[in-house]
């Protein structure tokens, strides 16, 4: 693991955006991302704005912790038999 600076942070979209949905209607906005066709570009947008790199698959450090337990019980079951 390389300690030289911050990570990359990387997110689902989609997790962000509902975080910044709710915050919006709760302060008694409408928000909507692109009234016709797929709203993914702007809200890839929005997220670069802040910072965040858009990553379908979600945050990395999530996924690998579930690759780890994954393995784990693979080798638990595989141990088992």
């Amino acid at each position: 693991m390389n300690h030289d600076g911050p990570a990359e942070e990387t997110y689902n979209p989609w997790t962000i955006v509902n975080a910044v949905f709710h915050h919006l209607v709760d302060q008694g906005l409408h928000p909507t991302f692109s009234d016709a066709g797929d709203p993914g570009v702007p809200a890839a947008e929005m997220l670069r704005a802040f910072g965040i790199t858009p990553a379908a698959e979600g945050d990395a450090r999530i996924r690998h912790e579930v690759t780890e337990q994954l393995a784990a019980l693979r080798a638990a079951m595989l141990d088992d038999k």
